[in-house]
């Protein structure tokens, strides 16, 4: 009875054993949230919104962000995309300032998602288009944070990564798009660099201020043309990828050609939602993985 007894407590310890050895081996990578299971990668997804711009953002912890939502008529587009990432909600929603092309798709999103926290310039207009988004925030019974710069909205030490917004950093711009918020993340030595609409006018600021703008990936600002981009700024930023968010065929001529050399010139790999699709840029914290649809 008792070699019995002590072959079923060796077994049943034989099969623990296996159990843990098989969960540590499928878990290294992930970890859960309450937006479910992911990698413990921070992935930067550009999506295809014609001629517009919207990124969805997921943290190595689950936590999520979305910088503007395309016009209106791509708001479906925008929250399928999060949809079927499997999550339902957004903590960190960035409207980078109040052109229908960044925050037309965004009263609907806000409708859709469990929301954390919003952050808008102090910039406004008297379109329909804005008018809706300030509804759809009351209606949530929620309140706008106004982005500034210096100020850190996400980070952790836990998974090595920190969001912070370097501009808008005037209070008074003559050209809406400069209100844009401008956003570095980084995640263990990679860093990204969304921009919005910023034009030269914030370029040179930052430049001046001497703000870290260095990157491995930037969201090219105001979708690649000539009013952003300039040569002082493309250098110091030193992208290995730089990510144009255009419509196909548009009106506005987006890239310029001269943004476009200007990137070029600097060994950046160029990616275009007008060609490629929706573009998808992870990092493991060491190495960055460029993708698109």
């Amino acid at each position: 009875m008792k070699r019995k007894k002590l072959l079923s407590v060796c077994t049943a310890l034989a099969v623990l054993v296996c159990v843990c050895v098989f969960s540590l081996n499928h878990s290294d990578n992930h970890s859960e949230s309450e937006n479910g299971t992911h990698t413990d990668e921070f992935i930067s997804h550009y999506i295809d919104v014609g001629q517009g711009d919207s990124e969805f953002i997921e943290f190595p912890d689950g936590k999520t962000m979305l910088i503007d939502a395309g016009t209106y008529q791509y708001a479906d587009t925008v929250a399928d995309y999060i949809n079927e990432l499997g999550y339902s909600k957004i903590d960190y929603l960035i409207a980078t300032h109040p052109h229908a092309d960044h925050i037309g798709g965004m009263a609907e999103i806000i409708n859709k998602f469990d929301i954390g926290n919003i952050y808008m310039p102090k910039a406004s207009t008297n379109t329909k288009t804005f008018e809706n988004l300030l509804t759809a925030v009351q209606d949530k019974g929620m309140t706008i944070n106004t982005a500034k710069a210096g100020m850190n909205i996400a980070v952790s030490d836990e998974f090595d990564y920190s969001a912070d917004i370097l501009a808008p950093i005037s209070a008074e711009y003559d050209e809406l798009n400069n209100y844009s918020v401008v956003i570095k993340i980084s995640y263990g030595s990679n860093s990204f660099l969304y921009m919005g609409d910023a034009e030269k006018e914030v370029e040179e600021e930052l430049l001046d201020r001497g703000v870290n703008i260095k990157a491995d990936v930037i969201k090219v600002g105001h979708h690649g043309s000539n009013t952003s981009s300039s040569s002082d700024f493309v250098k110091s930023v030193g992208a290995e990828y730089a990510v144009f968010s255009v419509g196909k065929d548009n009106d506005y001529g987006h890239p310029h050609s001269q943004t476009l050399k200007r990137w070029k010139k600097i060994g950046a790999e160029i990616c275009r939602t007008d060609e490629e699709g929706t573009i998808k840029i992870s990092s493991d914290g060491r190495n960055i993985k460029a993708d698109a649809s």
